[in-house]
């Protein structure tokens, strides 16, 4: 399993130059393709009818093919591009998503309210529905290093068993991984015994070797104590299922999308999420 086909979100922020260097590193990596993608909503809007980009937008797309283009050449990676259409809002979310689902990994910059030029529920739309594990890059900070030291956010749920096989091609490139294991409420009696499983076994078959912590949170919220650990790990990278549905579960640690969303909020490394 490796990645061969990795797709970067271009648009015209400052934000963009960062995520594409951290796309570009992967490519290199892994011996990876770079697909660019520029989706961005156009300020200017959209005609109603006619659907076309107003000459705001086009000019954005073009800078934005102009640097791409010439850091893939700088990387000497293998690229290709896509330009969606128009800015009109509905069009960027829906275009956005189908195109991640055509790739391996899908790089993605966090979402910043002073400096946005796509809608502000891209992103979540994006992990929560394009089938696919989508990196994103914090909006502030410098990756030049990526999934050396990485932090695996684990409750044995469906998301996270997804986020981990996913993340498999990082993992066994890593020098160092740390696994924090949350404990979760008990099943009801009567559901019947689980078989004696095990992450780090499974890890362990593909090359990987990992540190376990048991964590049980107590005075702050899951997200926060992942954070937490993550920095005092020294992590480069955080792995975790990115949960959509904002009721109960049978995983209630981190079975809720708000804790999702607050890691897209308050993300302080790259974060790899799969649904």
């Amino acid at each position: 399993m490796s990645f061969t086909n990795l797709l970067v979100h271009v648009d015209d922020s400052d934000r963009c130059g960062e995520r594409l260097t951290v796309a570009l590193t992967l490519a290199q990596k892994h011996g990876a393709a770079l697909t660019g993608l520029f989706a961005q909503s156009d300020s200017s809007g959209a005609g109603i009818v006619t659907r076309k980009a107003g000459p705001a937008l086009t000019q954005a797309a073009q800078r934005a093919r102009e640097m791409f283009e010439e850091k893939a050449r700088e990387a000497g990676v293998t690229t290709r591009w896509w330009q969606l259409s128009h800015g009109e809002y509905g069009h960027v979310i829906a275009e956005t998503v189908i195109c991640s689902r055509y790739v391996d990994l899908a790089v993605f910059g966090q979402h910043d309210p002073e400096d946005s030029r796509v809608p502000a529920d891209l992103l979540e739309e994006v992990v929560l529905n394009a089938g696919r594990p989508i990196l994103v890059v914090p909006h502030s900070g410098s990756y030049s290093q990526l999934a050396d030291r990485p932090v695996i956010a684990w409750n044995g749920s469906r998301e996270a068993a997804r986020a981990v096989n996913d993340a498999l091609p990082l993992l066994k490139q890593a020098s160092s991984v740390l696994l924090l294991a949350f404990h979760t409420q008990p099943r009801a009696e009567g559901g019947g015994t689980v078989p004696q499983v095990d992450i780090l076994e499974h890890l362990a078959s593909h090359g990987v070797t990992a540190t376990q912590e048991r964590m049980t949170i107590a005075s702050m919220t899951p997200m926060d104590a992942v954070l937490s650990r993550a920095s005092d790990h020294g992590a480069d990278l955080l792995v975790m299922g990115g949960f959509g549905g904002y009721g109960g579960s049978l995983f209630p640690l981190f079975g809720r999308g708000s804790n999702t969303r607050q890691i897209l909020r308050q993300m302080t490394l790259p974060v790899l999420l799969s649904h």
